[in-house]
């Protein structure tokens, strides 16, 4: 089933509403979806790496632009939205205790959640709800998601061609790898 998705994601890379799906994945996985746009962003560099570049950038403008969503959900909509889904993520409990320490931490968690496999809406929220200064918010997020999206575009710009081989010869261990991280993230929102 994954390879399938993964074939299909690498055919739509090179079709015109591959960058508009990605920017909406990217968008909406900031403030509340739970898959990463790590999933449609790396096939699509392989598929067409010439538009690395590009990609790179329409991901990170989107998942900021998505993260200012989840901010906003935090400040105006935490108990009816940011609530839920903070629940969802097992950190609905101890959120109170975590908003008098957030912000003054802020700007590191936000750049810790914008890179690694933390899940990126919980922290958006979060700042919003804990009033994080929103051009510190802004500013980290930039700096993190920029970061991480431009780093793997380097990286499968630079090793694409060996890295597809790769992916395509080891696709049930990248899969397994892949989720194995996602799952991670999440069990470490849980244990935080």
């Amino acid at each position: 089933m994954f390879r399938r998705i993964y074939d299909m994601t690498l055919r739509l890379a090179e079709g015109r509403y591959a960058l508009p799906a990605l920017a909406a994945v990217a968008f909406v996985e900031s403030s509340v979806f739970p898959i990463p746009p790590h999933v449609m962003m790396l096939p699509m560099i392989l598929a067409t790496p010439h538009r690395a570049w590009t990609i790179a950038l329409v991901t990170t403008l989107a998942s900021v632009a998505g993260g200012a969503l989840g901010y906003w959900i935090g400040a105006v909509l935490f108990e009816s939205v940011g609530q839920p889904v903070l629940d969802f993520y097992g950190k609905g409990a101890e959120f109170d205790a975590f908003a008098l320490r957030f912000n003054d931490f802020g700007a590191w968690a936000v750049l810790m959640a914008g890179i690694t496999p933390f899940p990126y809406k919980v922290i958006t929220i979060a700042s919003g709800a804990t009033g994080l200064d929103f051009g510190v918010f802004m500013a980290s997020s930039i700096v993190a998601r920029g970061f991480i999206f431009f780093l793997l575009a380097a990286i499968l710009w630079k090793f694409g061609p060996p890295v597809r081989a790769l992916v395509e010869r080891r696709f049930g261990l990248m899969t397994t790898l892949f989720f194995v991280i996602l799952l991670g993230g999440f069990a470490l929102v849980r244990w935080l």
